[in-house]
């Protein structure tokens, strides 16, 4: 049957009509994707912008306490005080350099690490000096750590520690050296040592605890000359003296 013109005018209806409902569907998708885009970054800005003042200005994230560990001679409360860590404010704020290099000042202390450990507390690490000697001068006996640093104070010379005899003339650079003799020297050996006589810098002793004597010279190839001692008294027991100031050319005297 052939088509009459009013069914060949609907099917042309029916085209454009669907032609312009695709146009519609691709238009609002357009406009959709466009909006959505915008949708998703306010959405992001706004919870930027809450989280930001939740970590960087409310009350909900504020310093609430103070972690101290890694100490042995000082007492946690000792560090506390120093560091000075205000107990109000958010967290994110807080300087933690400055309270690094506060704690630092304590002479006790070797190094320090400082960081925050969420949700309220401020992380200090102490790394203390060790004691490798005692000096003893009119205040009394203090420990000195291998960098030639005095730090705390001793009722009593511990047995375990050398003393580091000195004259009243005796310069601070000396003492550093006489710290870095016996910094090196293996515990084996350190425990041996009575007395660190310094002279000046570039003449050290060492006076062991059954009396025999060490001439060390200065504190330069100190390790070569520690293993260079260590040798002779295996090997030469029996020597009242042992000269290890020119390691490659030790000498004994019985």
């Amino acid at each position: 049957m052939p088509d009459l013109p009013w069914r060949r005018n609907a099917g042309a209806g029916d085209t454009v009509e669907a032609s312009r409902r695709r146009f519609a569907r691709r238009q609002w998708a357009r406009r959709w994707a466009t909006w959505r885009g915008l949708v998703v970054l306010a959405v992001v800005g706004a919870v930027l912008a809450v989280a930001g003042w939740v970590v960087l200005a409310s009350p909900v994230l504020d310093v609430r306490g103070v972690e101290v560990s890694g100490t042995t001679f000082l007492r946690p409360a000792q560090v506390r005080s120093a560091a000075a860590v205000p107990r109000s404010g958010p967290l994110a704020r807080a300087d933690l350099d400055a309270v690094r290099r506060r704690v630092e000042a304590l002479p006790a202390v070797a190094s320090v690490h400082v960081s925050r450990a969420w949700p309220h507390q401020v992380r200090i690490v102490v790394t203390e000096r060790v004691a490798v000697a005692v000096v003893e001068d009119s205040a009394g006996l203090h420990g000195l750590d291998a960098d030639g640093v005095t730090f705390r104070d001793f009722k009593g010379r511990p047995a375990r520690l050398p003393l580091i005899r000195t004259s009243a003339d005796t310069h601070a650079d000396a003492l550093q050296e006489a710290a870095r003799v016996v910094g090196v020297l293996p515990q084996a050996v350190a425990r041996r040592v009575a007395f660190v006589d310094v002279h000046t810098r570039d003449a050290i002793s060492l006076e062991l605890r059954d009396g025999r004597i060490v001439m060390w010279g200065s504190a330069d190839q100190a390790d070569a000359k520690s293993r260079v001692l260590g040798s002779l008294l295996k090997a030469v027991p029996d020597a009242r003296a042992y000269d290890v100031s020119v390691p490659g050319q030790p000498t004994t005297r019985s």
